[in-house]
């Protein structure tokens, strides 16, 4: 690993100051130096790389907090589950290094379609294996019989066709959570609610709140997260009351829900998954869920009620986060950054905080606090240069030739669009 110095390029430290002139100095795996100065200025630094951004857009690398790496781009629950397990860890490996090309250098798995597909995969990034995201390895999503992933057929073992882990009661509630921890996963995913298009209705809750109850303390005495599909207002009142840190999508509140989430705010992290709501309404004809259909299944009053929720949540400063159920057929895997012109189209935040959403909020979610998400000393390495300025324009980080280069802990996984040396430099 050589050390590198990103010169000529303006800062977007993830601190919520504005970018400003400046240089990176990355030795090892570590930022070891930030500084300002003007284009052209910098002292002369010896045996590194040099990097001239002749004016380029560098940032922390971006973080997305509900990610189904299994998710096989299909139109369907069951299409993503049956395919066989040979082909479906190929398919993973390959998604993982695409979000990584995106400039997703950390992830967090909210689901996976196999029992041990994410932590296999996270193991493997991390021994280098295959190339990828940092990854948060998340269980399959438990269920109870006839709830949201009990995909079993009454003529099949449920063992081989469930596309959740079907429990019913607290011992095997118990004994899930104790699998899935013994499978070595970082987080337990409960489906608290439904899924209109499971014909299952969003705002419909399925489980006992004693069983929510065992799920999450047995969870916490191995050390292990819980992150919740929690659509309804009662499942997310069930999020807060037992300590359950990840909702995903929290689309209908009311003002008591709204006033138990602003009190609790530092506790949890809310992703809405927007894309899934507003691409299953708008562009979802070609799998046959035309506007009418999406109509009839609920989804555009879900998709009001989401919008008003998140923008309420944003006033009341609960931290919302990017990732929207991408690896469905109208949501592609690599389109994630659309997350963030949502964050500024529906939910009334700024430029400024939807790249904030996408980096400083995600070091937390990654339990890596003071190690990601912002440009400063001492922080990993996770580094993007960037043709544009996301904070002038948020779509740019949807174009793969805007995103001049990705480094994830010290090493380039893009390197620049000209080899980077003292001796040479490319331009913009």
């Amino acid at each position: 690993m050589s050390d590198t110095l990103f010169t000529n390029v303006r800062i977007f430290d993830g601190t919520g100051e504005q970018a400003y002139r400046g240089e990176v100095l990355v030795q090892g795996n570590r930022i070891s130096r930030v500084s300002r100065s003007s284009y052209g200025n910098s002292a002369p630094v010896h045996g590194v790389q040099v990097v001239d951004g002749a004016g380029a857009f560098l940032m922390p690398g971006m973080i997305e907090a509900h990610t189904h790496f299994s998710w096989n781009d299909q139109p369907s629950l069951d299409a993503i589950q049956r395919m066989p397990p040979e082909e479906h860890i190929l398919w993973c490996s390959q998604v993982a290094e695409r979000y990584l090309d995106m400039g997703w250098t950390s992830c967090v798995g909210a689901a996976t379609a196999k029992p041990r597909l994410d932590v296999v995969i996270r193991n493997a990034i991390n021994d280098g294996t295959i190339i990828g995201p940092r990854y948060l390895a998340a269980s399959q999503e438990i269920t109870v019989p006839g709830g949201l992933g009990d995909t079993t057929q009454p003529h099949l073992p449920q063992a081989e066709f469930a596309f959740g882990a079907v429990v019913s009661g607290v011992e095997e509630m118990r004994r899930c959570v104790r699998m899935f921890t013994k499978y070595g996963v970082d987080s337990l995913k409960i489906n608290l609610s439904g899924e209109s298009i499971t014909g299952m209705p969003s705002e419909m809750s399925q489980f006992t709140e004693e069983e929510i109850k065992v799920c999450v303390q047995e969870a916490k005495a191995w050390g292990k997260r819980v992150a919740a599909h929690a659509r309804s207002t009662w499942s997310i009142q069930q999020c807060i009351k037992h300590g359950i840190e990840v909702i995903y999508h929290a689309s209908f509140t009311d003002t008591e829900t709204l006033d138990m989430m602003e009190e609790s705010k530092r506790r949890h992290f809310v992703a809405p998954g927007l894309a899934w709501l507003i691409n299953t309404c708008h562009n979802a004809s070609e799998w046959g869920i035309t506007p009418d259909v999406a109509k009839k299944m609920g989804y555009f009053r879900e998709l009001d009620a989401a919008m008003e929720s998140m923008r309420a949540l944003h006033k009341r400063g609960v931290r919302i986060l990017p990732g929207g159920d991408y690896g469905f057929a109208w949501t592609p895997h690599g389109t994630n950054a659309r997350d963030l012109e949502y964050f500024v189209k529906y939910v009334g935040m700024s430029n400024m905080e939807a790249l904030l959403s996408a980096t400083a909020w995600g070091g937390p979610m990654m339990k890596m606090s003071k190690q990601l998400g912002k440009i400063q000393e001492g922080y990993l390495a996770d580094i993007l240069l960037i043709d544009g300025d996301p904070l002038t324009d948020i779509t740019v980080l949807q174009d793969k030739k805007r995103i001049l280069s990705v480094m994830k802990d010290g090493h380039f996984h893009r390197k620049p669009p000209v080899r980077s040396s003292s001796a040479t430099r490319w331009n913009a």
